[in-house]
């Protein structure tokens, strides 16, 4: 048994990370201290000043162990690693977790290419980025292989010199094959000097000389050369529009602001590259109650730059971060120069991060909206199911479908939506096992036994083992059960329940004559909704999805074994003696209803093969 107050007594006075667990060992909140002894133990101190989070976070902790470091800064590496890797529940969580595309010149190479990358390397490449548009960053690299007939080719030049013949890209002036010797080594770097130019932002030189190059092909008249050299220029001119001068120091510059409202946050970076504004990017976050405006802006930086290959010489930021100074040597270490963190208070920097900020309140607003408008697809058109129903408190729907061919390899299907929205996690596949043949109601009967009778078992289990909480989506409940189908599958499903001992709602999913859903059956009456609410077509989506989820997974059994039928289960009905009897008769139900003359008539069959199709059937 973990005893808090003498753990607490052990602790050392030396920098490091405290690891806070529940009840169930999961980690709920990682945090680094230059002392761990006066850190943690301000946690367990009866004070006023504490935040509503830290106290429910504190309730909560069943044990806490902590790493020693030899640093602070260390602390906060290691910190940010930990907090990445377990997403801790109390910490402040970025949404997403995006990478970044750089483009890569091997000018570590005697012929170097131009490549897009994901991540940044220490392999004496030259790196340019990060931008925040890959469709962007391919173009570019396009544009640069056409100007400078760059190859494209993984052949090791000049070793594979001569070893084959040259690639399209040659035939079609793409490439000036340098796997040929066609250009010499120091031609072909003098055209990744003009690349690496252009990458830099020079991009005069090039416009000027395409200009050349169009002029003088209209002149002899080669107009297909000239739109070329014309439609290359646009493409460069469209480039240089997306990279707006924003300073005139060439630094390397991260801007970054906040915008907060509630639980939900918004954090803004402007990128910007040699003087250009290159692009932005922003990231949605999830905080805790009771953290500070800091607090979320330090957690935000850390876990931004301990996943990003790119760190720039300077960030300026909204407001005051904690911790500025350790994370100026922690980013400094990262990029292997010296990083300076900085709040602009007058001047165009200060308009840069005012108009970071003000994008960081426009996407939090429209993030907003698109909440509601989320919650009246989901939660708004689940309260729409409840009044039609005259139900109360449907948090969980459960739908069920059958889907077969003929009657081989029947499966069914449960989906599951919780607040109006699928829980694709707690989806299952069920693989008919004691029904013979196409019997839709027999294989649902199956499906809802064995889905609540395992659910039942496990929760028996739990209460045996003293254990609260679940074990699987089998144990929770369902507070409805949705039906593909009318009043028949609706009884099925009111047997099987009753048997079991169960009081669930079921309501059916009724079809028209086209196969669109008409409306729900429930307590014996069919009830219709208006097909341009929101209830209504939630109802759709689920149908659709237990059919889609359905026959996803009959395909995939079917897909080994092409088109497999019962007959192929049958002892002595080989392929020949198959097809002969699907030519003949068309189908599975007229197979089964032929007596044993009808089946003899068949010249591929025997009296002896015809009694076994007649008796398999019978």
């Amino acid at each position: 048994m973990f005893d808090i107050d003498e753990e607490l007594k052990k602790l050392p006075a030396k920098p490091g990370v405290y690891i806070m667990h529940d009840a169930k060992d999961a980690i709920i909140y990682v945090g680094k201290a230059i002392s761990l002894k006066n850190r943690v133990r301000q946690y367990f101190q009866s004070s006023r000043n504490k935040s509503a989070k830290i106290e429910q976070m504190v309730s909560r902790i069943s044990r806490f162990e902590y790493i020693i470091t030899d640093s602070e800064l260390e602390a906060l590496v290691l910190e940010c690693n930990l907090i990445k890797e377990h997403r801790p529940k109390y910490n402040t969580m970025l949404k997403d977790d995006k990478t970044y595309p750089y483009i890569k010149v091997t000018v570590n190479e005697d012929y170097p290419r131009v490549l897009f990358s994901r991540s940044m390397k220490k392999d004496k490449a030259r790196y340019f980025g990060p931008y925040t548009s890959s469709a962007a960053v391919k173009d570019t690299i396009e544009i640069l292989r056409k100007i400078y007939r760059i190859r494209t080719c993984n052949r090791i030049l000049p070793k594979d010199i001569g070893k084959d013949r040259p690639c399209l890209n040659y035939h079609i002036r793409q490439c000036n094959a340098p796997c040929q010797g066609y250009i010499s080594r120091e031609g072909y770097r003098e055209s990744i000097g003009g690349a690496l130019d252009f990458l830099n932002g020079n991009f005069a030189p090039v416009l000027k000389e395409l200009e050349k190059k169009m002029l003088e092909a209209s002149e002899q008249m080669e107009y297909e050369a000239a739109m070329e050299y014309r439609d290359l220029m646009n493409s460069v001119k469209q480039i240089t529009q997306k990279q707006k001068i924003t300073s005139s120091d060439q630094e390397d510059k991260d801007i970054i602001a906040l915008a907060i409202d509630g639980e939900d946050g918004v954090a803004q970076i402007f990128f910007v590259r040699e003087g250009r504004l290159i692009g932005r990017e922003h990231f949605f976050l999830t905080i805790p109650a009771g953290d500070t405006r800091q607090m979320v802006l330090t957690s935000f930086i850390k876990q931004f730059y301990s996943g990003t290959p790119f760190i720039p010489r300077e960030l300026m930021l909204q407001e005051e971060a904690e911790d500025i100074g350790v994370m100026e040597q922690w980013l400094s270490g990262k990029r292997g120069q010296r990083v300076y963190i900085k709040v602009p208070k007058k001047g165009t920097k200060e308009k840069l991060v005012e108009l970071a900020a003000k994008n960081a309140e426009l996407v939090l607003n429209q993030d907003r909206e698109k909440i509601k408008r989320e919650e009246g697809r989901t939660i708004g058109a689940v309260k729409e199911i409840e009044g039609l129903l005259g139900l109360a408190g449907i948090g969980r729907i459960e739908a069920f479908d059958i889907s077969n061919t003929s009657g081989y390899e029947s499966v069914g299907s449960m989906i599951v939506y919780e607040k109006g929205k699928p829980r694709r996690s707690d989806y299952r596949k069920f693989k008919i096992k004691w029904v013979k043949g196409a019997d839709d109601y027999s294989s649902m009967a199956e499906v809802l036994t064995r889905r609540f009778s395992h659910g039942l078992g496990e929760m028996k289990l739990l209460e045996e083992k003293g254990l609260s909480g679940d074990m699987g989506s089998f144990t929770k409940f369902p507070d409805l059960i949705m039906m593909d189908g009318g009043k028949g599958q609706v009884n099925v499903a009111l047997k099987v329940l009753d048997e079991l001992g169960l009081d669930i709602p079921v309501c059916g999913m009724v079809k028209d004559d086209t196969h669109s859903t008409r409306g729900l059956y429930f307590n014996n009456e069919e009830l219709h909704m208006e097909k341009s609410s929101e209830g209504f077509r939630l109802i759709t989506r689920i149908q659709d999805e237990a059919h889609r989820f359905a026959i996803e997974y009959h395909r995939s059994l079917r897909s080994g074994v092409q088109v497999k039928s019962v007959l192929d289960d049958i002892d002595g009905i080989g392929p020949a003696r198959r097809k002969a009897l699907m030519m003949h008769f068309q189908s599975i139900e007229a197979i089964r209803e032929a007596s044993v003359e009808a089946l003899r008539e068949i010249p591929a069959m025997n009296e002896a093969a015809a009694q076994k199709v007649y008796d398999y059937f019978h």
